[in-house]
């Protein structure tokens, strides 16, 4: 132990008297300490304080400086995690309209599959050829409500389209209401079939654009989560008093 430390704690009166005189004395140390000082004094000490007090002011800019970019960081930090939070909503809304159109391929497949076996039962049908009826005025109507209810019962089932009724009630779009019941069938159960086919490419170009969407929403997702973490890494906790930024977590695609 040194005389210093030893004097310090025996006898701390005098080391406080002594600790004072030397703040007292510490302007004229630093007047007498320039060469101008002992010439003017008062303007010495003028510009020391001077000195002194623009010290202090630069420091408490730092100060403020430091504390408005820290709480910069926290506001950066707090709209990247809130983007992130709402990216990863949008990747599970993307992802209910990927699912929703994937099971619209099924659907449309199914039912496509189903047409086309009734069109190939048909066609096996009419190799047969179409059986004699009287050519009456009696027996042409019957052909056309015959053909209207066929069309009709179609698209109510969603295998024909609405337009499909407005042509077949024309006699349009080749919709010919002279033909027999079983050549009537076949053309039906083709029409049905060609349209469902069409509506399964439909859906399954639909059903790839949803999967690009999910991928890119995905890819947005985890560029924000990582952009969130590093935001966060960035925090001055003394610097600002903030409110908590909570986590975000990465999600794997």
């Amino acid at each position: 132990m040194n005389v210093f430390a030893e004097m310090l704690m025996n006898e701390p009166a005098p080391m406080a008297i002594w600790v004072v005189l030397m703040l007292l004395t510490l302007p004229a140390l630093v007047v007498l300490a320039r060469p101008e000082g002992v010439r003017d004094p008062r303007r010495a000490l003028l510009e020391t304080a001077l000195f002194v007090r623009q010290t202090g002011e630069r420091r408490a800019a730092r100060r403020t400086q430091r504390a408005a970019e820290a709480a910069q960081t926290v506001r950066y930090a707090e709209e990247v995690r809130v983007a992130a939070t709402q990216a990863t909503e949008a990747v599970d809304r993307w992802q209910a309209h990927w699912q929703a159109a994937a099971d619209r391929v099924d659907a449309t497949s199914a039912a496509w599959q189903a047409a086309s076996a009734r069109w190939a039962r048909s066609r096996a049908t009419a190799a047969f050829g179409t059986p004699w009826t009287p050519r009456t005025p009696l027996e042409y109507a019957a052909r056309e409500r015959f053909l209207h209810q066929e069309v009709r019962a179609a698209a109510d089932r969603g295998e024909l389209p609405g337009a499909a009724v407005d042509d077949a009630l024309a006699g349009r779009a080749g919709w010919d209401p002279r033909l027999h019941p079983v050549a009537q069938e076949l053309v039906v159960h083709r029409a049905c079939a060609e349209y469902l086919e069409r509506a399964h490419r439909a859906a399954v170009a639909a059903e790839r654009a949803a999967w690009h969407d999910v991928q890119l929403a995905r890819r947005s997702r985890d560029s924000l989560c990582r952009e969130a973490i590093l935001a966060e890494s960035r925090l001055v906790a003394p610097a600002v008093s903030r409110p908590a930024v909570r986590g975000v977590v990465l999600v794997p695609a």
